[in-house]
């Protein structure tokens, strides 16, 4: 009998440990995606006159609108060294509304371009502190991936 009810001890400690261990992955899991996502797409470049054309498709789900936000971008080659750093001003970005932003960078050629980093939000205002580059979600409609 003993031995009986220290088994069943032990099988609910380790119900118990699970039940804990599962929980604590799916939380784990939703941090992985914030639930107001400032998200950014790279949707598009193309070879332009001056150089190369990008397109961003921007969607702001922050708890508040963006009354200007502008990003640091890193332009990566082949060799997955930076190519060039700078900064683009995507304006305002209302709450819950899309918006296009293209820029034409001038001396940089579309197809030399193997993957774009999103280093830094040195403007937000409108959110909180911080809450730009946290919230940041990033993905690319193209073959170049696109990292925040």
């Amino acid at each position: 009998m003993m031995a009986a009810g220290r088994f069943a001890a032990l099988l609910a400690g380790g119900l118990i440990a699970a039940g804990s261990l599962c929980s604590a992955y799916a939380q784990g899991g939703a941090a992985t995606a914030p639930a107001n996502p400032l998200e950014v797409e790279l949707n598009a470049l193309t070879p332009s006159q001056k150089g190369c054309m990008m397109t961003f498709v921007a969607l702001n789900k922050l708890a508040a609108p963006v009354n200007k936000i502008s990003f640091e971008l890193a332009f990566f080659n082949d060799k997955n060294t930076v190519d060039k750093i700078t900064v683009l001003d995507f304006r305002d970005l209302p709450q819950g509304k899309k918006r296009v932003r293209q820029f034409d960078m001038p001396n940089l050629k579309c197809e030399a371009v193997t993957r774009i980093l999103i280093n830094d939000t040195p403007v937000c205002d409108g959110p909180a502190a911080g809450e730009c580059m946290k919230g940041l979600v990033t993905r690319s409609q193209i073959s170049v991936p696109f990292e925040g």
